[in-house]
């Protein structure tokens, strides 16, 4: 920052009072700025009286000038001129916003208005905000079109138990599980779509990965020749992601310790026998058909890291694994899974865009087509060969920031145990 006039809007971190000197480490209302405001009783006694009195986490303006020779080695050096204090805490504050003294994670999820104050805490929040931010730069600029579509919905986008129920006006309705149906029921009249969207699951998650309501980016495509048009979608949009956050977020990178790198790429793809036999070698006693855990999915991981991969998609799943919108092949189906690093991002793949077969696969999967009508409705009009993926937003976080728990790149995260905040 150059020398000159400043106006500091923020929180106060830290008080010390060292004789007629007091110091304030205030932390910017608007980005990851730490600013040491000095104030001196001889050179200002009445913003040196108010210093005095201030409190730990008051909110403040403080007007005043940088020096051309900074001093400070926290933030940036402000000699105050002026300073008004808008607001004091009323009670103790619930953790260190310095971030000097740790806090536990249930800690500053309770507390997230107050742990934002923390610069590490407020980096997290600014990188995911890039992360949606390249994403939607992404996608529009190959095409896709930004929809909005239902949450609560008269049927699940893959049924089953995990659903949420609620009452809708007497009638059964549920929250939606992912926004599957109606992006395939817009391929009927445009071309590529996307949503910045939650998804909300009723499974009683106990895991470091899961949350219950979720967020993701989920994209749909019409007139593909096969899922490797969608891949190379899906690779490129996460390579973008990467390159935009290392591009754009220095000032949170350094903060959060990190450097973010690319995964290398083309990412390999490997068919769901190939992993299979991988995770054999490796002592797993899968059959033919089983999906992959999350302790099937570190262990391939491993193997892709050694190969030198960090990402790598997982193609060709037995159809019964797998919904029944995604398009069958024998007994095989045109989908797949992209993991990074032993967790899986997202999936997606080739949909069913015939009306019979589709019908056919709805009943095989144990579901009434009766209730899936206005869905299969889009299909009697020209539905061209389409496919698309679900991207998941909170991990794509996760794996960028380093963070070792879902709850930690979430605002205000929901799971079996936590409604509130």
């Amino acid at each position: 920052m150059l020398a000159g006039s400043v106006e500091v809007r923020g929180w106060v971190n830290s008080v010390r009072r060292l004789g007629g000197i007091v110091f304030l480490e205030v932390i910017d209302g608007s980005d990851l700025q730490v600013y040491t405001v000095v104030i001196k009783r001889s050179e200002n006694p009445g913003a040196w009286e108010a210093a005095n009195r201030v409190r730990v986490g008051s909110a403040v303006v403080v007007k005043g000038e940088v020096p051309g020779v900074q001093v400070s080695r926290r933030g940036v050096e402000v000699r105050a001129e002026s300073l008004a204090v808008v607001s004091e805490p009323i009670d103790v504050m619930p953790l260190d916003p310095s971030g000097r003294t740790p806090a536990l994670l249930d800690n500053l999820i309770n507390h997230r208005y107050v742990a934002l104050r923390i610069p590490r805490q407020r980096a997290i929040f600014r990188v995911r905000a890039l992360v949606v931010k390249a994403a939607r730069e992404f996608l529009e600029r190959h095409g896709f079109l930004e929809v909005h579509t239902p949450k609560i919905c008269g049927a699940g986008a893959e049924g089953g138990a995990t659903l949420f129920r609620v009452d809708y006006f007497g009638r059964t309705a549920y929250l939606a599980q992912s926004p599957q149906l109606y992006k395939q029921m817009l391929m009927c009249g445009l071309a590529r779509v996307y949503e910045v969207t939650p998804y909300f699951r009723a499974e009683p998650f106990s895991t470091v990965r899961h949350l219950n309501e979720s967020w993701g980016v989920d994209a749909e495509m019409a007139f593909i020749e096969g899922p490797e048009d969608v891949m190379k979608v899906l690779e490129g949009l996460v390579l973008y992601v990467f390159e935009y956050v290392r591009s754009n977020a220095g000032k949170e990178l350094s903060e959060l310790g990190l450097e973010v790198r690319a995964p290398r790429s083309p990412f390999k793809r490997i068919t769901y026998d190939e992993a299979l036999e991988i995770l054999r070698g490796r002592g797993c006693k899968l059959e033919w058909g089983d999906d992959f855990g999350s302790d099937e999915e570190r262990l391939l991981g491993q193997a892709m890291v050694e190969e030198g991969y960090d990402a790598y998609f997982i193609t060709d799943y037995p159809w019964r694994a797998k919904p029944f919108y995604i398009m069958r092949e024998g007994q095989l189906s045109r989908s797949f899974d992209l993991d990074y690093r032993g967790m899986e991002l997202a999936s997606g793949g080739q949909r069913e865009h015939r009306y019979d077969e589709l019908v056919r696969s709805i009943r095989e999967k144990g579901l009434d087509p009766s209730e899936f009508a206005f869905y299969l409705e889009a299909f009697k009009y020209g539905m061209p060969p389409h496919g698309g993926f679900g991207l998941g937003l909170d991990r794509l976080v996760m794996v960028i920031t380093g963070a070792q728990n879902i709850r930690e790149v979430v605002l205000f995260p929901r799971d079996r145990q936590r409604l509130v905040p």
